[in-house]
């Protein structure tokens, strides 16, 4: 697969297969085309050459409702949490059931159908901020928001996770119990996840695998446990 805007080369010759509840990271320095390719991945945007097979079907070969379907089985997890923040947190998280049942009544949790409020509240459970459903989303701290950003993007089970930079936006110490939050969701759902991340350490401790892009290819693929930090670091120079 190949990615470039206009005369732009961002990548080419990337090819890699996920496992199920596989967790992948992919590692390169800024520019390298990380987030592009996880856009790529999920259909967001085309790639210039090549294909994506998603869950049995070829994005960029897709029909547009075949895509919301697609869509409607993976979540994302962004360093930016993009919640509304007027609204509540509860309505923030029915928020990702959006891809299944698009329309008003997933906009409110006051509008949602029962199961969808009981989804959103288990999913509030699971990142431990269910005595927050009530809140607005802008009285939330930065742990916070990333954490209610999780449960938007678990709360329709999905089989595929994409994180981009899930920590990036928040101190050391958030960041851990994030991460450890996370990927804790991940095992116990057997779910597979592609994560972005500068941390190297967070790389190989919650990896299975590390992909490493660098000048404009994948110049690393390899288990995380036959990686050091050394190795991750070349990839920067």
């Amino acid at each position: 697969m190949a990615k470039r805007f206009g005369e732009k080369p961002v990548f080419a010759d990337v090819s890699f297969r996920l496992a199920r509840g596989e967790a992948v990271a992919l590692v390169g320095a800024n520019g390298t085309g990380k987030s592009t390719l996880l856009r790529c991945l999920m259909g967001l945007i085309p790639a210039s050459s090549g294909s994506v097979h998603l869950l049995g079907q070829q994005t960029n070969a897709a029909t547009g409702r075949q895509l919301r379907a697609l869509r409607a089985q993976v979540g994302l997890v962004s360093q930016k949490h993009n919640l509304v923040p007027r609204l509540s947190v509860l309505s923030n998280v029915v928020h990702g059931l959006l891809g299944k049942h698009p329309g008003l009544r997933h906009w409110s949790h006051s509008l949602a159908p029962h199961a969808s409020r009981v989804a959103a509240m288990s999913a509030l459970e699971r990142v431990g901020l269910a005595d927050f459903a009530n809140r607005r989303a802008d009285r939330l701290s930065g742990g916070q928001s990333q954490r209610v950003a999780i449960a938007r993007a678990i709360v329709g089970t999905p089989s595929v996770l994409f994180a981009d930079e899930p920590c990036a936006s928040l101190d050391p110490s958030a960041g851990e119990d994030v991460m450890e939050l996370f990927f804790r969701l991940v095992r116990d759902e057997g779910v597979s996840v592609v994560f972005t991340s500068h941390n190297i350490e967070h790389a190989l401790r919650y990896g299975d695998r590390v992909l490493g892009l660098a000048q404009g290819r994948l110049r690393l693929d390899a288990t995380a446990v036959s990686l050091s930090a050394a190795d991750l670091r070349g990839l920067y120079d």
